[in-house]
């Protein structure tokens, strides 16, 4: 990456990893970091050039981190979670922290980057001593220039180290933590810290999944360094209020590390330009377990104003709670005899083929016995399509459907479908993670056709749709299987129903407003009485 050979960078590269800490910066920071930019993007970096970045550094601009986000590889920023945080956002919550007595004696920003939090919080409080925990000694490198630049690289310390593995020295006085950290997925961390992050929630009487990613490995450190009287502030992706691995962060703002509001940004918001984030802004006050937490909202980055109270949540029902977005909207009222709908229906995926290429039947299969090529929903457009009935299935693609046993084939089918598996030997059907799972890998086992089908991940409402033609359906949609026989208008009319009623909102969404419905949500959809579906489809007749 040409980013690590510019010259001046790498001196305070070197010395960075040499001390693992960087002593109060000199106007020399500044110059060296300009000069070695400047030189990497093919320019001049002159006197009067330094002024005009010193002016822009000292008006709340961050031009050395603008030119970091153009020479650093977008692959190589992912790989570190290293996603700058727009101003707005950075105002916000420093708008809220100095809303609070007494003023901090340290604002200590975990994954700094180049600093737009921690300068931001050292003009809000002057006095306070400012700690960065930055693991990549390039960023950390701007950072400094950016304090000296602000003047404020005399009361700034810059630890070039994993913020799992720093340590704080002992203060007087309160301690904020205050910024955006990191997000790196699971796949991108060593088994070690995937251990750690066990090990020290077991610590704390709680469990912790090995698939979340760093950002909650980073919420659990923060418990562990601050102290009754520490408050803080971070920017999290919002996929922690409803998945699995969040239900470690939910429990520490629900319990030790003292949560105090949730400001989740709209996925429609984009709050982070240029990547496909989500954001949520979580305050907290660790040791605090009195009141409830605050929940709410936010439509647009310039909404956030100074992240007011929002409907405040009994932590009881917090530590209780699967799922936290439905906590951001107002408690919906359960009309008198409505059951959810898994009392009636089990919701299943459709079945994962392990390879779409060889099992979703092309040109190779026309030979196949009709018998194994199973009329399929394998794109969700389909079903938006139908909606409300599927009536036909000439028009859906087949999907393979080989059964473990092949000895039940003999003569001229038996040989076309040994031809076709070599066919997809060759493809790498059989050494996908799916089909080495499986009881032999041709038979994807297609479930049976559901008399209900629906979406499951889109920018808009699920599609319900009656499956009248007997269609299967992989995994890019739900099938509901009544638990109890029910005749053909009741289905009817229940499909009809959820296709009308259920909203985005009962699910979970993602970046770019990209919502998504999991089989348990869906069975806990509220659904009316039979004898009211009945009468709703009798009407509809008329």
């Amino acid at each position: 990456m040409h980013c690590f050979r510019m010259p001046g960078v790498r001196a305070e590269i070197a010395k960075g990893a040499a001390e693992a800490e960087f002593r109060p910066a000199s106007e020399r920071a500044l110059a060296a970091v300009a000069a070695a930019l400047a030189g990497a993007e093919g320019s001049a970096c002159d006197s009067g050039r330094l002024a005009a970045l010193r002016r822009a550094i000292a008006g709340g601009a961050d031009p050395l981190g603008d030119a970091f986000l153009r020479l650093r590889p977008p692959e190589a920023r992912r790989a570190r979670g290293a996603v700058w945080t727009p101003p707005p956002i950075v105002d916000a919550m420093v708008r809220w922290a100095a809303a609070a007595e007494p003023a901090p004696a340290r604002v200590v920003d975990p994954g700094a980057g180049s600093g737009r939090f921690l300068l931001a919080a050292g003009a809000a409080f002057p006095r306070a001593a400012l700690v960065a925990v930055e693991n990549d000694p390039l960023a950390a490198a701007l950072l400094r220039a950016n304090a000296a630049a602000r003047g404020m690289a005399g009361r700034l310390a810059v630890r070039v180290a994993d913020y799992r593995a720093a340590a704080l020295p002992e203060t007087r006085g309160a301690t904020l933590f205050l910024g955006n950290p990191p997000y790196v997925r699971h796949h991108g961390m060593a088994p070690e810290w995937k251990d750690w992050l066990a090990d020290s929630a077991a610590a704390l009487g709680l469990k912790a999944s090995k698939l979340a990613g760093l950002h909650v490995h980073f919420l659990l450190r923060t418990l562990q360094l601050a102290r009754p009287g520490d408050r803080g502030a971070f920017i999290l992706p919002a996929e922690w209020l409803d998945t699995n691995y969040g239900a470690l962060p939910r429990a520490l703002l629900a319990g030790g590390l003292g949560g105090e509001a949730v400001h989740a940004i709209a996925p429609e918001a984009m709050p982070f330009p240029g990547a496909a984030a989500t954001g949520a802004i979580v305050c907290f006050r660790p040791g605090r377990r009195a009141g409830g937490v605050a929940f709410r909202r936010v439509a647009s980055l310039a909404a956030l104003g100074a992240l007011p109270a929002g409907r405040r949540v009994p932590r009881a029902r917090l530590a209780a709670a699967r799922r936290w977005s439905p906590l951001l909207d107002p408690p919906a009222r359960t009309p008198p005899g409505h059951a959810e709908l898994g009392e009636l229906c089990r919701v299943h995926r459709g079945q994962v083929t392990g390879c779409n290429a060889a099992w979703i039947a092309g040109d190779r299969a026309g030979a196949l016995p009709a018998s194994v090529l199973a009329p399929s929903v394998t794109r969700a457009r389909e079903l938006f399509a139908a909606a409300p009935r599927l009536l036909r299935a000439d028009s859906l693609r087949r999907v393979v459907d080989l059964p473990p046993d092949l000895d039940v084939f003999a003569g001229g089918d038996r040989r076309r479908i040994e031809d076709f598996l070599a066919w997809a030997r060759r493809m790498g059907a059989d050494d996908s993670y799916v089909a080495r799972r499986r009881r032999a890998w041709w038979s994807v086992d297609l479930r049976p056709p559901a008399p209900i089908l629906c979406t499951y991940m889109a920018r808009r409402a699920p599609a319900f749709v009656r499956n009248a033609c007997g269609a299967r359906h992989i995994n890019i949609a739900h099938g509901l299987y009544p638990r109890d026989p029910l005749p053909a208008p009741l289905l009817d009319a229940l499909s009809a129903w959820l296709h009308g009623a259920v909203r985005r909102s009962s699910g979970r969404t993602y970046a770019g407003g990209l919502t998504k419905f999991e089989p348990g949500e869906i069975e806990r959809l509220p659904v009316p009485p039979m004898e009211e579906l009945r009468e709703r489809r009798a009407a509809a007749a008329l």
